[in-house]
């Protein structure tokens, strides 16, 4: 049988072909063994095998899925990949050296995660930001199709602690009244930033001089197409203390109610968006399905790909990020003793739905609205993802009760549920089993979506928006200003935080959003799946998504700003960074 073998460092790839003269029958396992050769053996000498294929002399192929690092004097028994499952493999870490080797990542990968120590190259995107970042224009651009295109949503009232008036946006509206544009909402022309975790978390937070606001913004729609922020109130009850700014405010009002607006976006975007829903769900997902299916189980052999490297990077991250004496909680607005409380927040407001694309775009009410490509792009690439998992699902399970009698299936949502944290969220709607198929395709599909598609989403762009520090400010020096006119050029330079957190916070998005050099894109899959219809399967979703790629570079030639971001070539295919 021909063995693909890596070394660890990922430097050197072979293949074995082993012939056996005697008819060995059915084959139900394959025993491997590794034995140190003695003249060596104080070297490295462990071995990755991926998978065993067997050419029976019928001319039949017989699959044994590897995928494992084999070390020393170990013996490995690995069942043919339409077998049934005997066991459970329970993991139980608490450091990245503590996890099972087949999670962990190649030596390669390993160096990739680390602060750079060397000068920062700025990205054509990057460029085009530095200089319009002050633009309102380019605001309201980033709350659609920028890092964190998950908190704007239509507005059909004001919030009531949100006292705009007429008079206050008259000059912004293109002679329509403001009533009248909220009431004919349904043609999208009012958005609201307002539902923001911040806001549940606290009105404004200070912690190691650096202070967070929890701003409201409500944003019109021009004739132009074009979404611009037309009121901003940076804490949450109003006041005299709490004016809200206007774009006919001094040049230096304006501009410093939107910084407020990015910072607090900086911190809904690493810890909820980006934190919580992609990294810490993928972990979640990784390890409900390393624990209760084996590798045989088809719903295993879908995903695994999905999970590539996702436990020892969540591990790195908590280590050099979020750790008592990590980037974000050292230099963030949002770090420090606050974290902990803001992300409990953050959990608490998570919906079953919110993590579901059409529902969630339906329920921000964000159908109509132009110009929003991360909706474009990612509708697509969740029908292409939903009607792939329908057909490979459709393929093992032939009715309901299949999928009501699938214990080892059962026990893998039951524990993603009652022991990912999620137990304590009856309100969310997240299943805590499946009796239907079309509940099975669709949790699925929000898997996979969830740690390739939106990770992408809100990952990918962070130094093109990020390197870039006003734009996109990890923390604030100042207080919200609490009154009009005493804004300058210095109070803002003084509200932007020293260099050091600047220098750390451009590393650290730097860092997170440069492609690895292992990297995988979203329609490649480790052929884990080795029968005939899924391989026909994943060998048609990958030309649809080739395709689709194509469609995407074909649009980006006509927009005044492309948006790459959910090109099928640039979404990875699991949370790896």
């Amino acid at each position: 049988p021909p063995i693909l073998k890596s070394f660890k460092g990922g430097a050197h790839v072979i293949e074995l072909d082993v012939s056996c003269p005697s008819f060995l029958g059915h084959l139900e396992f394959v025993v491997l063994e590794s034995e140190p050769y003695l003249p060596f053996c104080f070297l490295d000498n462990d071995w990755f095998c991926s998978k065993v294929v067997v050419t029976t002399p019928e001319g039949d192929t017989v699959n044994f899925p590897c995928y494992h690092w084999i070390s020393g004097n170990e013996r490995l028994v690995f069942r043919e990949a339409t077998g049934q499952y005997v066991g459970i493999y329970i993991y139980h870490f608490d450091s990245a050296s503590d996890l099972p080797a087949e999670v962990l990542l190649l030596t390669v990968k390993q160096s990739h995660f680390a602060l750079p120590r060397v000068p920062l190259k700025y990205t054509p995107s990057c460029a085009f930001y530095m200089y319009n970042w002050k633009e309102d224009t380019f605001f309201g651009y980033q709350l659609l199709n920028g890092l964190n295109p998950m908190m704007i949503h239509r507005c059909s009232k004001l919030p009531e602690n949100f006292p705009v008036t007429e008079d206050m946006v008259k000059a912004s509206l293109f002679g329509k009244n403001l009533e009248a544009e909220i009431q004919v909402c349904q043609n999208g022309v009012m958005y609201v930033i307002h539902r923001s975790v911040i806001a549940l978390y606290s009105t404004i937070c200070c912690t190691l001089s650096h202070f967070l606001a929890a701003p409201l913004c409500l944003l019109y729609m021009t004739p132009e197409d074009k979404l611009i922020p037309i009121a901003i109130q940076l804490k949450q009850d109003p006041g005299e203390d709490n004016p809200i700014f206007l774009p006919t405010d001094s040049e230096y009002d304006w501009l410093l109610a939107k910084i407020f607006v990015r910072n607090a976006d900086f911190a809904e975007h690493e810890l909820n968006f980006h934190l919580l829903r992609t990294h810490l769900l993928a972990e979640v997902f990784a390890m409900s399905t390393l624990r209760n299916l084996p590798m045989v189980h088809p719903i295993y052999k879908l995903l695994i790909s999905h999970f590539r490297y996702t436990l020892q990077i969540n591990t790195l991250a908590r280590q050099a990020l979020i750790s008592k004496n990590g980037v974000i909680t050292k230099n963030a607005s949002v770090g420090g003793p606050g974290m902990m409380e803001f992300l409990k927040k953050a959990v608490a407001s998570l919906t079953y739905s919110s993590l579901c694309m059409p529902e969630d775009i339906i329920a921000r009410g964000l159908e109509s609205i132009p110009n929003f490509f991360y909706r474009e792009d990612g509708l697509k690439l969740w029908d292409i993802v939903h009607r792939f998992v329908q057909k490979v699902i459709g393929h093992y399970y032939t009715c309901d009760s299949d999928v009501q009698e699938d214990y080892e299936l059962q026990n893998w949502i039951k524990e993603i549920f009652f022991h990912g944290g999620l137990l304590y969220l009856l309100h969310a709607g997240i299943p805590q089993s499946f009796s239907l198929m079309t509940e099975l395709v669709k949790f699925l599909t929000m898997v996979i979506f969830t740690v390739s598609v939106q990770h992408a989403a809100v990952n990918n762009g962070q130094f093109d928006f990020g390197g870039w520090m006003p734009n996109f400010p990890i923390a604030l020096q100042q207080p919200p200003p609490t009154t009009k006119g005493q804004c300058t050029e210095s109070t803002m330079l003084k509200t932007f935080p020293d260099i050091n957190t600047t220098v750390n916070g451009m590393a650290a998005v730097y860092l997170l959003s440069t492609q690895s050099t292992d990297y995988f894109p979203c329609y490649f899959k480790f052929h884990q799946l080795f029968e005939r219809t899924p391989l026909e399967l994943i060998h048609k979703n990958q030309d649809v998504m080739k395709k689709y790629n194509f469609e995407i570079q074909g649009r980006n030639v006509s927009l005044p700003l492309s948006y790459t971001y959910l090109n099928p070539n640039n979404v990875e295919n699991s949370v790896a960074l």
